[in-house]
């Protein structure tokens, strides 16, 4: 019983890291959103503040990882919300990431 629960342990700390890369990829080198055939650089800070420009509109806001989430808010979306991403994206990588307001194709900055 003691090796199985000391092999659980050990792996729910392995599993961990691995559920957040992707957002810390995201988080550290920031991604370029495709919505709807316009690319828009999203910029994020360590201070947990983000910035994007789309079509000539700066936007700031906030944001925090919660587990394999993203939560943000902006002056635009004042309210939080959380999207989930997959895990195991590193830089260089795009995805598509849904919510409500459709499917967003994702690239991790290089």
């Amino acid at each position: 019983m003691r090796k199985f629960a000391t092999a659980a342990a050990l792996a729910l700390g392995l599993a961990a890291p691995v559920a957040a890369d992707t957002l810390q990829h995201v988080t550290a080198k920031g991604v370029v959103m495709d919505v709807q055939g316009v690319s828009v650089p999203v910029t994020y800070k360590p201070d947990g503040t983000f910035s994007l420009e789309a079509m000539g509109t700066a936007i700031s806001g906030k944001w925090r990882i919660e587990g394999t989430r993203l939560c943000t808010s902006s002056e635009f979306q004042p309210e939080e919300r959380c999207t989930e991403y997959p895990t195991g994206k590193s830089p260089g990588d795009a995805f598509e990431i849904s919510g409500p307001r459709g499917t967003v194709k994702i690239t991790i900055n290089n």
